[in-house]
């Protein structure tokens, strides 16, 4: 196995600009996915990539495109090899992939601490902070439109950080479904500029 060199640096370089196929304003390597380049001749490669999940069917649309890119750059032989371990995590998300995804309009996934358990919410779908919460209380009590199941929610325990709207910034946002577009992401809306949009949801 040739490692180190130069042109693996280029390969991997390479690999890690094509496009996600679900959202193609993310690169693998902003993305997190592409996790090595193994150069074992001059014209003989192999990459490991890791799915965002377990049976991701965006996985065999990565490995044809990374497959092409190399394929064009010289390399005769191509393997790319699925590792699932370490598991991805949406912390593996650079922070230009986030930049990204807020200016496409997608909240980027809140950052959790390695150690961490993935948390599970099954209770209220707003996230607001306390001032908001009274003022729309008061507000639900004069309006017969605000009713249960529309009516705001207990603000989020300290040290749980807010879903913010990626179009206005306000953390006064409210889950409309659990699966949006594909299987990673959360149909929300902002409840300050009444925008609907997508959340990458943490793993």
């Amino acid at each position: 196995m040739v490692t180190g060199t130069a042109l693996e640096a280029e390969l991997l370089e390479l690999a890690g600009s094509v496009p996600d196929p679900e959202l193609p304003v993310l690169t693998l390597r902003e993305l997190g996915v592409l996790r090595a380049v193994h150069l074992h001749d001059t014209d003989t490669v192999e990459v490991d990539l890791t799915p965002t999940y377990t049976g991701c069917p965006a996985i065999e649309t990565m490995s044809v495109d990374i497959e092409r890119v190399l394929r064009a750059h010289g390399m005769r032989e191509v393997t790319v090899r699925t590792v699932l371990s370490p598991a991805w995590s949406t912390d593996d998300i650079t922070p230009e992939g986030r930049e990204k995804l807020r200016e496409f309009g997608i909240a980027p996934p809140r950052t959790r601490r390695a150690a961490d358990p993935v948390p599970l919410t099954l209770g209220p779908t707003r996230t607001r902070t306390t001032t908001t919460t009274t003022a729309t209380n008061a507000t639900a009590a004069t309006d017969p439109a605000m009713d249960a199941g529309t009516s705001a929610s207990p603000p989020p325990t300290s040290g749980t950080e807010p879903v913010r709207c990626p179009h206005c910034g306000s953390a006064d946002t409210e889950l409309l479904s659990r699966f949006s577009s594909t299987a990673c992401k959360a149909l929300r809306r902002c409840l300050g500029c009444r925008e609907p949009f997508d959340h990458f949801k943490e793993l």
